[in-house]
């Protein structure tokens, strides 16, 4: 009996100690604000701190910015309130506590967007990988870019391109990424994307020579590369005789290789 009688003791003083604990009176803006600082003096120095980010946390979990927004701040009064009821009755400890869960539930749905973007970012990598194979068979045979004199008109840009359809579809439009650079030089002098419409098309096995002349006004007006300055080629996407893509590695760009790179060392996926 004694031992039971001492453990009711504990039971009440535990709960006593509980009910004292200071709490978040949100009824009034006045009474929140003077409740708030009370909580937080109730509290450890070193853990205010954490309580103020806790409370900051919890009342703005409770605003939905793009609604807000898109009512002209009409609901500012109804968010208000959200506000005050999340936090009011709460002890300092239950302020900290719903803020850790708050925190946890928000990387929680942080890390299934970022799996779901992961596997979005593969998919498209391998579509990218497949396709290369393909376009790997439409080779450039011969590129060059040079600048042409023309009389009183000044140089204009020109680009010869040799190539020819190693794939088994016929080709109505090939795009491209092109690079000029010297051998001993970590920048280049011009990095462009271009494309061709091809008048009649190329049939599969077929190879063909194309002069083409961009604007003199853009950018590969400027190119100022020294003769030995090499022109690189690379095909990126084909169109069939639909004028559809057939093949293309443009929807996984450098900055999508980097980006799948980035989130997968973020969240361990191998």
């Amino acid at each position: 009996m004694k031992v039971y009688a001492l453990l009711m003791l504990v039971l009440a003083t535990m709960a006593f100690t509980g009910c004292s604990d200071p709490t978040i009176d949100a009824s009034s803006e006045a009474k929140m604000k003077e409740s708030v600082a009370k909580v937080r003096e109730s509290l450890p120095e070193a853990k205010r701190a954490d309580f103020d980010q806790a409370v900051q946390l919890i009342a703005f979990s409770q605003i939905d910015m793009k609604s807000l927004f898109a009512n002209g701040g009409a609901d500012a009064g109804d968010v208000e309130g959200k506000m005050r009821d999340a936090l009011n009755g709460k002890t300092a400890e239950q302020v900290l506590a719903q803020a850790e869960q708050i925190q946890a539930e928000r990387k929680a749905r942080e890390k299934e967007q970022a799996l779901a973007e992961i596997r979005e970012l593969v998919a498209k990598r391998d579509k990218a990988e497949q396709a290369k194979q393909q376009l790997d068979k439409f080779q450039v045979v011969r590129s060059r870019f040079y600048m042409r004199e023309r009389q009183y008109l000044g140089e204009r840009p020109i680009i010869e391109l040799t190539v020819k359809n190693g794939t088994d579809q016929a080709i109505s439009r090939a795009y491209f990424s092109c690079t000029i650079a010297s051998p001993d030089r970590s920048v280049p002098w011009h990095e462009d994307q271009f494309n061709y419409s091809i008048s009649g098309g190329l049939e599969p096995g077929e190879e063909a020579t194309w002069t083409l002349a961009p604007n003199s006004y853009s950018d590969w007006g400027k190119v100022d590369a020294p003769a030995d300055a090499v022109f690189t080629v690379i095909v990126e996407q084909l169109d069939g005789p639909d004028g559809e893509a057939l093949y293309s590695t443009r929807d996984f760009s450098e900055r999508n290789r980097n980006r799948l790179a980035e989130l997968k060392k973020q969240y361990g996926v191998d």
